[in-house]
């Protein structure tokens, strides 16, 4: 068994936000720590004004013979301070005003008991280094010193390194959620979208936090079960069809047998009519199955041995548009659509007009009629199985199965095409089918 560093890190999402901010405290402590540890071996090599006063007060103290190693040592210790015994009052300089707030300031850390001096500028001033001054002491000795002033404070400071780890931990979290939390969310958007149960399923990658993981396998599993009840649907109904062609061929065969011919005319049409609704029913259940191969195919071809069809049979079909256009398509199952369409319009409007355009990279396909037409609020229940569009249309006594419009859809989609339902000024339909074209080398 192979373990390795995903093995300890936790499953859960609120586990991993609690060790992404236990981290993020962790790095700002660790440079924090770091911070205060150089700037104290820093500030080592630092004298500041408190700690010079407290210098001039331990050599005060100690007796005057002791003074010149004790300033000799300080000296060794703290080169910066310069400091130098001087036997007799210096002669004093008037400070400049830049440094006059830092004498008086120190002059007044140091007490009425000592006497400052200003002294001027040391000779070769450092960028760091600051005022000469002379204190006198109790006892009439006067020691020399450099005032060094404190150092700035560093932008770099604990706010500057606090704000920084508050910069990158935020981000780092955002891109963490949007890594763990939206892209798995994008990915059962798109699953949910694309689900076709009539193709080939795949499956969700159950990958990510424990709660991803867990919503990943039930899509996973509601998807199985869709497409399981989807196809249990589709056996019964096309079993149901296929059986329903015995009874229907020996009742036709029995009607033979009828002497009166009005009553063996109307049992033979309405058996006519139920045979009917059962291919229909196998032909839409077929096309629902797994899509064969496409071959090239001339549409405009096509369409007009359709609309010759139409007008052969007394029916007013014309079409408009170029002598050929070539698209990829299975033969029979669009010219079986297209027929509905073209049909639907000559039921309902009696007479079609069928236009093709060219539209790069796709074709249109425009049936229209002089119908009634169907309200806004019908024309997406036209395309569910079995729902029929004689109440909308105002039919005219006779009825189908509902089924053209499904089968169309279902045909026309399954090429990546789409259709639609217009409304045609001033009154009347017009079924849109855009499809797409083929590419001149895909013939080849």
């Amino acid at each position: 068994m192979k373990f390795g560093i995903h093995s300890y890190l936790p499953t859960r999402v609120s586990g991993q936000i609690v060790l992404l901010l236990m981290a993020s405290l962790i790095a700002s402590h660790a440079l924090l720590t770091v911070f205060f540890l150089y700037h104290r071996h820093d500030e080592m090599h630092q004298f500041f004004p408190d700690q010079l006063a407290s210098m001039m007060e331990l050599i005060a103290a100690n007796p005057v013979d002791r003074r010149a190693d004790l300033v000799a040592s300080i000296n060794r210790a703290y080169p910066r301070l310069a400091l130098a015994l001087v036997p007799s009052p210096p002669a004093a300089a008037p400070p400049p005003a830049s440094t006059d707030y830092a004498v008086e300031g120190f002059a007044h850390r140091m007490g009425p008991d000592y006497r400052v001096m200003a002294l001027g500028s040391a000779p070769s001033p450092s960028p760091a280094s600051g005022e000469r001054i002379a204190v006198g002491l109790h006892d009439g000795q006067f020691v020399a010193a450099q005032l060094v002033p404190p150092p700035p404070l560093p932008w770099f400071g604990p706010g500057t390194i606090t704000l920084i780890i508050v910069l990158i931990s935020t981000p780092l979290l955002g891109v963490w959620a949007a890594l763990a939390l939206t892209g798995p969310l994008r990915r059962f958007a798109s699953a949910a979208e694309n689900f076709d149960p009539n193709g080939e399923i795949a499956p969700v990658p159950e990958r990510g936090p424990q709660e991803v993981r867990v919503v990943a396998r039930a899509l996973n599993q509601m998807r199985e079960r869709i497409k399981g009840l989807i196809d249990d649907r589709t056996r019964m109904l096309a079993a149901v069809s296929h059986d329903l062609r015995t009874p229907i061929t020996r009742l036709r065969l029995r009607c033979e047998f009828i002497d009166d011919e009005s009553t063996r005319a109307k049992m033979l049409g309405e058996l006519a009519h139920m045979e009917s609704m059962v291919e229909s029913v196998l032909h839409f259940l077929r096309n629902r199955q797994t899509a064969r191969q496409a071959v090239a195919l001339d549409l405009a071809t096509s369409l007009q041995a359709i609309c010759d069809q139409f007008a052969d049979s007394g029916r007013e079909v014309g079409y408009h548009g170029p002598d050929h256009v070539v698209i990829r398509a299975h033969p029979e199952d669009l010219h079986r659509a297209l027929t509905n369409l073209i049909d639907n319009a000559v039921f309902h409007g009696g007479k079609a007009d069928v236009k093709l355009t060219l539209t790069e990279p796709t074709v249109t396909i425009a049936i229209a009629d002089d119908g009634p037409g169907i309200p806004d609020t019908h024309k997406r229940a036209m395309f569910e199985p079995f729902v029929r569009g004689d109440a909308a249309r105002g039919g005219n006594g006779k009825t189908g199965f509902g089924l053209g419009l499904s089968i169309a859809r279902a045909v026309i989609e399954a090429h990546r095409g789409t259709l639609t339902l217009l409304d045609r000024e001033p009154h009347g339909l017009v079924a849109q089918v855009i499809l797409p074209q083929i590419e001149p080398e895909t013939l080849h």
